[in-house]
């Protein structure tokens, strides 16, 4: 069941340039991208994004309140968090903040490593450290299902995972994540080894469907990345997967400058508002330097049931 960037794009229609820029006001000479969906706190929507310098690989999640649908303003009181790439969710009735952390290697301090790290709390104000993933492991998510047990999608690199793979299984409460269990999780069969993916957000839409936003990437020949937004779904009582469908590419979104010329045909998936018309809100980082919106059908009503 493994499929290629290359055969998904051959499936993908696209429909000329949809996406809108959004604007991050507050906060000058830095970058805001690979953002989360708008969310509620207290009665206020906000985002989270990654913010860094161009040049520099040293990023901090700041919080930005709505001004309109495309302008949002940091929020000065609210906490930063040094982590790239946030991701939010609600599990138990509290809010889960996660994120990515880069540290030196012991063995070649001019290299970094990299790991998941999870907050928890009643609202972002009140959030604390309670988990942190396994060394080397980007894209690990959970997600609150139906029936009350807790999914974990991982993301693990290397001799097993290869340039990236995502695995699948559950706990029944955040007391029991350990790093034995998500490394133990089976693989999915989805990406080919030259080619990469790894799961972005997880929405419970009932007690047989889970559906999964992620991404697909693959570099060329000249060892440019290509990442495009796929989804797909999961049956959390079988375990059974479907095929992914690309939801949007880069050439969907209004032009705009790339962190490097590697990395002009990024789009990083952040998080879905269902319109409840049938569409969506899809919510992306755009060539690690900026982020965009741009409106798509549903991708989980069109996938097969499984």
């Amino acid at each position: 069941m493994k499929q290629r960037c290359e055969e998904l794009l051959s499936q993908h229609v696209t429909d000329g340039v949809k996406g809108k820029k959004l604007i991050f006001k507050g906060l000058s000479e830095v970058d805001v991208y690979n953002i989360t969906a708008p969310f509620d706190d207290h009665g206020r929507e906000i985002i989270a994004g990654r913010v860094e310098r161009r040049d520099s690989e040293q990023a901090t999640i700041h919080f930005f309140g709505k001004v309109s649908d495309l302008q949002w303003e940091v929020l000065p009181d609210y906490p930063t968090f040094e982590l790239q790439d946030p991701f939010v969710t609600r599990i138990n009735g509290e809010l889960i903040l996660g994120g990515v952390e880069i540290y030196p290697l012991p063995e070649n301090p001019e290299a970094l490593g990299w790991r998941t790290i999870f907050y928890r709390g009643k609202d972002v104000m009140s959030l604390t450290r309670f988990f942190e993933g396994p060394k080397g492991m980007k894209d690990l998510r959970l997600a609150e299902l139906v029936d009350g047990r807790i999914m974990v999608l991982t993301r693990p690199q290397g001799e097993f995972g290869g340039r990236g793979q995502i695995g699948l299984t559950y706990v029944n409460q955040l007391e029991e994540l350990s790093h034995e269990l998500i490394l133990a999780a089976p693989l999915l069969s989805q990406f080919i080894p030259e080619e990469w993916g790894g799961a972005n957000a997880i929405y419970p839409l009932d007690s047989e469907t889970v559906g999964v936003l992620g991404h697909i990437a693959c570099f060329d020949e000249e060892e440019c990345r290509h990442y495009y937004s796929m989804a797909f779904t999961i049956n959390p009582k079988t375990g059974a997967y479907s095929e992914m469908k690309l939801v949007a590419v880069r050439a969907e979104f209004a032009a705009g400058e790339a962190k490097r010329p590697d990395l002009e045909d990024v789009i990083f998936s952040g998080g879905l508002v269902d319109r409840g018309d049938g569409s969506c809100d899809l919510y992306v980082g755009v060539g690690d330097s900026h982020a965009q919106v741009i409106k798509i059908d549903n991708p989980f009503t069109q996938l097969t049931s499984v």
